[in-house]
């Protein structure tokens, strides 16, 4: 197996970024709204479940393909599957993740300047009006470009820099402060008066609540919040030395992530719940009913703070993830540099992404298929491509890549993982494609829960 020549310099360094992939939108933004629309705590015992039996065996899926192959995304499944259409399979990852940012460098930008904006504490403000607030933001062309362009030359910086000296050196600060902000706005959303309310909330099952959408949100949102599908983790573990167990850094992120989640309710809720505010809320959560909770805290302008770094932190982490495999992709054969890449890709996704940015704004009018362009680009990724990379992966990493090399690369660096790996063969045979099966079909309204 020949080496790589950009690797992670340790195992914990491979984690933390693949954590850092994983944990963004999905864990910190959309879980806590969700949960909060579906009913709290028997929703997130759901959720953990579908994450540790779909997610984790997709997650040592694309590992397995990334360190197998010993190449990026698209050049994995050429190695793997030489001469086949499988290539596509890589190139539909890159295309994803292309589109993936062309929004989620809107939100990074938001975030980016709603965090500008809360360090001098001029979010928070007697009667302010937070949605009229976050209205301004969003509806201004030039906030929202400028938060763009901002978000985008802080990517183009760290991943021009490379795989150590870039990422990897970004997520060791940036993952172990994440966890710090959280924990310390976990403490401070706990002791409230009423919090306890909230922590029930989110913590004690109820399943009366529990329809068969609420199954099935739960099961997309677990299977989405691990950053698989479109091969971002098969890149990555290409960076990764042979000596270091797929599976138990696999259930490493996994684990992290579901932290995470649970960190992300208990910082939200229990102060929703202490101030009589809405945890249905659904997306204005972060930048409309936070705020607003966090205006009644002592010292509320530096926990509001607190929350917006972190949050830019995890947003920060998943998007170098995002960059990283089509960067990845236009060097490996070394006709270009990193940086020439880098930079050239980060102008051209500022261009693209003006559509997304001016969605709330310039053209607001403009829809496709009755959304608008953000929200349209939003579906077709998340619902449609998504899912079907995620099929397409499960599918070669059973029926397609060499058994051996599967077994062999699963087995490796890890004790007594025979039985395990009959299980996760299992799983990814029937399980896992039957299930991205029934929700996409849900997603694309041909099943309904």
């Amino acid at each position: 197996m020949e080496e790589k020549k950009d690797q992670w310099t340790s195992k914990l360094g491979f984690i933390l970024a693949s954590a850092g992939a994983a944990i963004g939108l999905g864990a910190i933004w959309k879980l806590p709204y969700v949960t909060g629309m579906s009913g709290g705590g028997a929703f997130f015992l759901i959720f953990v479940i579908f994450t540790l039996v779909i997610g984790l065996p997709m997650l040592v899926s694309e590992f397995i393909i990334g360190r197998g192959a010993a190449r990026e995304a698209v050049s994995a499944y050429k190695k793997l599957a030489p001469d086949s259409m499988w290539v596509w399979v890589g190139r539909l990852g890159v295309l994803g993740c292309f589109l993936l940012l062309t929004f989620y460098s809107v939100v990074g930008g938001w975030v980016l300047i709603y965090s500008g904006m809360s360090l001098p504490g001029k979010i928070i403000s007697d009667g302010a009006n937070y949605e009229a607030l976050f209205g301004s933001v969003a509806g201004s062309p030039g906030i929202t470009m400028f938060g763009l362009l901002l978000f985008t030359i802080i990517n183009v910086l760290v991943i021009s820099m490379g795989v150590q000296n870039g990422i990897e050196k970004a997520n060791k600060y940036m993952m172990p402060l994440l966890f710090i902000f959280f924990i310390i706005l976990v403490i401070r959303s706990v002791t409230l008066d009423g919090a306890m309310e909230g922590i029930r909330f989110f913590l004690a099952p109820d399943f009366s609540n529990i329809t068969a959408e609420s199954l099935l949100y739960a099961l997309g949102q677990s299977f989405f919040s691990l950053a698989v599908g479109f091969s971002c983790m098969v890149t990555y573990s290409s960076y990764l030395k042979r000596d270091v167990s797929l599976t138990s850094s696999a259930g490493a992120v996994v684990g992290m992530n579901i932290f995470v989640s649970l960190l992300a309710g208990l910082a939200i809720f229990p102060v929703v719940f202490a101030f009589g505010l809405e945890p249905a809320e659904g997306p204005g959560l972060l930048f409309m009913v936070l705020p607003a909770a966090f205006a009644q805290l002592p010292f509320g302008s530096i926990f509001l703070s607190l929350f917006l770094l972190l949050f830019l932190f995890a947003i920060l982490t998943s998007s170098f993830s995002l960059y990283e495999i089509i960067v990845a992709a236009f060097t490996a054969n070394g006709k270009f540099s990193r940086k020439t890449v880098t930079w050239i890709l980060g102008a051209i996704l500022m261009v693209v992404a003006i559509p997304s940015a001016l969605s709330s704004s310039t053209l607001a009018g403009v829809e496709i298929f009755n959304k608008s362009i953000f929200d349209a680009t939003d579906y077709l990724v998340s619902n449609i491509m998504l899912p079907l990379g995620s099929l397409l992966i499960a599918i070669f990493i059973i029926h397609k890549a060499d058994k051996a090399l599967v077994k062999e690369e699963y087995q490796l660096g890890g004790k007594g993982t025979g039985n395990m790996y009959s299980l996760w063969r299992a799983l990814m045979t029937w399980v896992v494609p039957i299930t991205i099966v029934i929700v996409f079909l849900n997603t694309l309204g041909i099943v309904r829960g």
